[in-house]
């Protein structure tokens, strides 16, 4: 008797952490990772013996901050000098250089340093999303379908596409996330007649808004934007380098060039923002930050609202402007995804 082929898996690649999942008996069901968590950081890590990814990579990474990569989303698929003014911004800890025109990550591996793309790196992301998948589903995997952001140019999507034939995957569909999210919603809430949608994602690395419409169990996406520089980590590294001037002046020591030092604030601005989610206050309190010094601070929710009160902007301005084309497409043609939920 012929077996029957394994279904095609779901996945979001995301900048900070993704994710895979599976539709099977009438539903979703999101495969766990080796963690058995929901999500898996989009982390991979190299040390003198193994290569990590995931959640034990990102666990690593105040030990061994310049192998540990992550944020390859923001690289992928562009060109050197599209990147080169976020490198400082950013905080990576991990050096990309320039190689012909193209962005290229080193790292030391085993005592040997290696020169990697965006794609070789997304591309170990998608094989442990892959044999996750695989040890859900007790089957080889090929077949898949991958979201992107809706602002994704070709090149990047190219790119995103090739990650996947290396990690042996037969890339379906490249889809756009906020279409992705529509046809979640439609199959879970089952959408009857028109609706109309503001899908407003803002993840890790990026800002994707859209407006779409649900009819007759198709999708037509009416107007979408996006912002590349604008998620979570943009919020945190505004606190990174909030912190960083504020320990300058009290203690008349830059922390800045160091990269492990930069680590821990960046994992305690991280907590605190969450933190800032349903408390008025969070504190930050660090032994030994640098130099042996104790680092105590704290942060109220109004001032992270005022420190980072031009990236809120930007998201007003993105939904505004989503609106507006919106409007004016009502009146002339829009752009069809080509979706149909059965």
């Amino acid at each position: 008797m012929k077996k029957n082929r394994a279904p095609t898996i779901g996945i979001d690649l995301g900048t900070t952490s993704s994710c895979v999942a599976v539709f099977q008996n009438g539903r979703v069901e999101i495969i766990p990772s080796d963690m058995e968590n929901r999500t898996m950081p989009s982390y991979v890590a190299f040390t003198a013996w193994e290569r990590l990814i995931g959640e034990a990579a990102k666990n690593q990474i105040e030990m061994n901050p310049s192998n540990t990569v992550f944020d390859v989303k923001r690289l992928i698929g562009r060109r050197f000098d599209e990147v080169s003014d976020q490198i400082g911004k950013n905080h990576w800890p991990f050096t990309v250089i320039n190689n012909h025109g193209n962005p290229r990550i080193q790292v030391c591996h085993r005592g040997e340093e290696r020169e990697l793309c965006p794609e070789e790196i997304s591309s170990m992301v998608l094989t442990k999303l892959k044999e996750a998948a695989e040890v859900y589903l007790n089957d080889s995997v090929t077949d898949a379908v991958v979201a992107v952001p809706a602002y994704f140019n070709d090149s990047q999507r190219r790119a995103t596409k090739d990650a996947g034939t290396i990690a042996g995957l037969n890339v379906k569909r490249i889809i756009n996330e906020p279409t992705a999210a529509a046809v979640a919603y439609s199959i879970d809430k089952r959408v009857q007649g028109e609706c109309n949608f503001l899908i407003f994602d803002i993840g890790g690395g990026a800002l994707n808004v859209s407006i779409i419409t649900i009819k007759d169990r198709n999708i037509t996406v009416k107007s979408t934007a996006g912002d590349a520089h604008l998620g979570g980590e943009d919020f945190n590294n505004i606190m990174v380098t909030h912190f960083v001037q504020e320990f300058k002046e009290k203690f008349h020591k830059y922390v800045g060039e160091d990269q492990r030092v930069i680590r821990r604030l960046y994992t305690a601005c991280e907590r605190a923002k969450r933190t800032l989610s349903s408390t008025k206050q969070a504190s930050i309190a660090l032994d030994s930050f640098y130099e042996g010094i104790d680092f105590r601070t704290s942060i109220t929710r109004s001032q992270f609202e005022e420190l980072n009160a031009d990236l809120f902007q930007r998201t007003r301005e993105t939904v505004e402007r989503v609106n507006d084309w919106a409007t004016m497409n009502s009146c002339g043609t829009v752009h069809k995804d080509g979706i149909e939920i059965h």
